[in-house]
């Protein structure tokens, strides 16, 4: 009886922790949510952002037409890389979505143009759902292929959510050290600099002192 009434509360515990840990991990990692993006009549609306190497990506756009439905205004949508690489490009839509995996660390770019001159002289509202990484997994499908459910589901989840916090810290890591070298090598280029326009600066002076005493010299003024 002492030993069920053991496991039974190493169970219970076990469960506390887990949930504990879920609740800790998506105060850390951030939830998708929708983001509403107002397009003005002439020009472009774009949203960015920073992304590392090999994450999953993946978006929803619509156009809201509820003021007139009847014209439904259009968007042209372009994705870039941070190297102005091309990932996904749209033109007169109202609605569409976009999917890829990442191949190199940066900045991302969505952006937004309303299409010619549309019905709202004042603009569209846009709603865009952009998910990354653990945000943009199936996880309904993962269950279904890896036979997993209840407290076995949550616990993987918890395990991807540490990976993806535990990479995102070595990308930030390696982030701060690339800007250190920089700084360092600029750093480095301005000491230089500065010991070139000294040298630069003593010289001219000693050649200004040279040609005057030779001028005062022609001149028997010394």
């Amino acid at each position: 009886m002492m030993a069920r009434n053991c496991d039974s509360r190493a169970g219970v515990t076990a469960l506390s922790l887990i949930l504990l840990c879920l609740t800790i991990s998506n105060n850390i990692v951030p939830v998708a949510e929708a983001i509403w993006l107002s397009i003005p009549n002439s020009g472009t609306k774009c949203v960015s952002e920073e992304i590392q190497n090999d994450v999953v990506v993946l978006a929803d756009y619509y156009v809201l037409n509820e003021e007139h439905p009847e014209h439904p205004a259009t968007v042209t949508v372009r994705v870039t890389s941070p190297y102005g690489n091309n990932l996904h490009h749209n033109e007169n839509v109202t609605h569409g979505q976009f999917a890829f995996t990442t191949s190199e660390g940066g900045n991302y770019l969505a952006c937004f143009t309303l299409d010619g001159h549309q019905e709202p002289a004042t603009g569209v509202t846009l709603s865009l759902d952009w998910k990354t990484g653990i945000a943009a997994k199936d996880w309904d499908s993962v269950a279904k292929k890896e036979k997993i459910e209840g407290v076995e589901l949550e616990v993987r989840k918890l395990k991807d959510h540490a990976e993806a916090i535990h990479n995102n810290l070595l990308y930030l890591k390696q982030r701060e050290a690339d800007m250190r070298e920089v700084s360092e090598k600029t750093n480095s280029r301005v000491a230089w600099f500065s010991i070139m326009s000294l040298g630069v600066c003593i010289v001219v002076s000693v050649l200004q002192l040279w040609h005057l005493k030779r001028y005062f010299q022609k001149k028997k003024l010394i």
